[in-house]
């Protein structure tokens, strides 16, 4: 897989070191060995290494990465230029129009977020062609798990953005009085009606960057 290339490595290296890890890079090696697996290996730590620790301004947690060819690519819920916009990515552009305004672009490549501060991680960062969830249960959890808590330990306001239950699970880890968590339904087709459309999260985030001195992120995607 791909290497950390920035201030994320210094907070990860002991990461590196205990059991779960070695078990968890040698399961992920034999896999792509084995296996049709997304993203890219290269690809995988894309979240970290787009958006470094010391610039992390909100926080996204998704679940796994999508598993259908040429959509995964290390950020939550994104797709590549070229690719069909997922539903759940879809009612998130609704949501934005219906929150800020934000036109709804014809394409799903969030890296725009990402490159402003937006954290887009996954709690399990790669999957098997075809079959959601594959690899959950592998060891990706006990890594993401240090990561937010990380993020958790920043001395400067932070926005979490918890939509669906994997997400929501994470809130018992998020006690830094000085950052915001938002919880919603998830953004899926199944479940956005119980929540997520007029949840507002985005105007909330920004006001809450502003309010704290900060610059606000500038949700709007544009078309290609």
């Amino acid at each position: 897989m791909g290497a950390i290339t920035n201030d994320w490595l210094e907070v990860l290296n002991p990461q590196f070191g205990m059991p779960y890890y070695k078990k968890l890079y040698d399961t992920v090696k034999r896999e792509y060995s084995t296996h049709v697996v997304y993203p890219p290996a290269d690809d995988i730590l894309n979240a970290l290494n787009f958006t470094p620790l010391s610039k992390v301004k909100v926080v996204i947690i998704g679940q796994d990465p999508y598993h259908e060819p040429g959509q995964a690519h290390g950020l939550c819920f994104s797709v590549k230029k070229d690719i069909d916009i997922p539903p759940s990515l879809v009612n998130i552009y609704k949501e934005l129009q219906e929150d800020l305004g934000c036109y709804i672009p014809n394409n799903g490549y969030l890296k725009k977020w990402a490159d402003q501060g937006v954290l887009m991680l996954n709690t399990v960062l790669t999957v098997r062609a075809g079959v959601a969830n594959s690899h959950k249960g592998i060891g990706w959890e006990q890594f993401t798990d240090a990561i937010i808590s990380a993020v958790n330990n920043v001395d400067r306001p932070v926005v979490y953005l918890l939509w669906g239950r994997p997400a929501r699970m994470k809130k018992e880890m998020l006690n830094n009085p000085k950052h915001l968590v938002l919880e919603s339904a998830h953004p899926s087709p199944l479940s956005a009606y119980r929540g997520f459309f007029g949840c507002k999260h985005f105007s909330k985030a920004n006001e809450f960057l502003v309010a704290n001195g900060l610059t606000p992120i500038d949700w709007q995607i544009e078309n290609v």
